[in-house]
């Protein structure tokens, strides 16, 4: 097989990669794909014991998320951290990742789809698990009309995007 000096590959490309084991690729924690199955959010996701209120584990997180970005063959307008504490929303033009544009507490979002969120020990598999429920709710509301933090997810054009689309974690 010959390879371009700078291939991009598409998003299923690098999984069909991942699934035949043949190069070690790491991946987003989770990708949100519009009705088009253009990608429209990644996200990194970390659970107990790892939270973002430490600066470096913020700015690595956010390091990661611009690599992600910049390897895509696409501009892909939203990403995302998240860790047992807040969810932070940035957006990227292509060039340069924003400051996050919206700032929500994660118990706040996530006890709908966890009721004892605030009383349990959540690790990184499961808050994964429950942002994908969340963000999937979007897509085509599994659990209710009216998802947690619909407001601020429609005011930032988030919602209209995820509407009809799909989540892979």
């Amino acid at each position: 097989m010959i390879y371009k000096e700078k291939q991009t590959l598409t998003w299923w490309e690098i999984r069909g990669l991942q699934a035949t084991n043949i190069k070690d690729i790491d991946f987003p924690d989770l990708v949100a794909l519009d009705k088009d199955e253009q990608i429209i959010l990644i996200a990194e996701v970390k659970g107990l014991p790892f939270n973002f209120q430490e600066t470096k584990a913020k700015e690595y997180a956010i390091l990661r998320l611009i690599d992600y970005l910049k390897a895509a063959n696409i501009v892909i307008p939203f990403a995302m951290l998240v860790d047992v504490n807040k969810i932070l929303i940035f957006q990227w033009d292509g060039n340069n990742l924003s400051e996050p544009i919206l700032s929500l507490n994660t118990a706040d979002v996530l006890s709908h789809y966890e009721p004892k969120f605030r009383d349990t020990s959540i690790f990184s598999l499961y808050l994964k698990g429950l942002i994908e429920a969340w963000i999937s709710d979007f897509c085509y509301h599994w659990k209710s009309e009216i998802p947690p933090a619909s407001k601020e997810i429609a005011e930032i054009g988030l919602s209209q995007l995820l509407k009809g689309g799909i989540t892979q974690p």
